[in-house]
């Protein structure tokens, strides 16, 4: 009798694995939980009231976050509009985005530095990173800015040990399954939740990484947001809607 099942229980098993195979390929999961009540805007519809920056290259219109750099109006490192009406702990964040050249992210327990000697840049931050660019597949990965650098890509499940180096554990789903939910140049959701050192982000209702950071040297409980103007080519990038609840 064994010897006749055998080759049916492995028949199962190799398509219960095929299945798992195609569903990561084909959808990825899990999906953003409903949005909670009593959000916070954190613009006032107006100006850039409450936030801080190099206002050369950033602008406030029909309810629209603007930062630009041109071919004549450059930054000279990655540069940052601050929100200066308090700090993250845990919290949940949401917005919508929309990119034309280069790069940008959404900072969250982060901190400000100090300018270098003779560095004309005010506003150089240091911490977690949602990425922001118009490349699908890549576009909200988890990256530490002035510190320990890619931490978490799209599609992955990783926890940061004791030592800060991350390991992947798991996955979500097919980094380019992932990517297809991306609308190129053209405006994204973003969820951005941080419960103790578990994090995760989803873009366009789709999650796009899971992360446990057990660092105790470099992971933050706790820190400012700010979004990213990248030093490079002329770059726009444009923010709306957003805003917040912390818990």
């Amino acid at each position: 009798m064994r010897c006749l099942l055998r080759p049916f229980v492995l028949a199962a098993c190799s398509a219960l694995l095929l299945a798992s195979q195609l569903l990561a390929a084909d959808g990825p999961s899990p999906a953003a939980p409903a949005e909670p009540a009593e959000m916070k805007q954190l613009f006032n519809g107006k100006d850039l009231t409450g936030w801080e920056g190099d206002m050369r290259l950033w602008s406030f219109k029909d309810g629209v976050v603007r930062g630009q750099t041109t071919s004549e109006n450059q930054t000279k490192g990655n540069t940052f509009l601050v929100w200066k009406d308090g700090e993250l702990g845990d919290f949940e964040l949401r917005l919508s985005f929309r990119i034309a050249g280069g790069n940008s992210g959404v900072q969250y327990r982060a901190k400000v530095l100090p300018p270098k000697q003779g560095e004309v840049n005010q506003w150089v931050v240091s911490g977690y990173q949602a990425e922001v660019e118009d490349t699908p597949g890549k576009v909200g990965f988890l990256y530490h800015e002035k510190g320990r650098g890619y931490l978490c890509n799209v599609g992955d499940k990783v926890e940061v040990g004791e030592d800060g180096k991350p390991k992947v554990v798991g996955k979500l789903g097919e980094k380019d399954a992932i990517g297809k939910t991306y609308k190129k140049s053209d405006w994204n959701d973003y969820v951005i939740i941080a419960k103790g050192n578990h994090i995760q982000h989803f873009l366009n209702g789709v999650q796009t990484v899971d992360i446990v950071d057990n660092d105790p040297k470099n992971s933050a409980a706790r820190g400012i947001l700010a979004l990213q103007i990248h030093a490079g080519p002329p770059m726009t990038v444009e923010f709306k809607n957003v805003r917040l609840k912390q818990n």
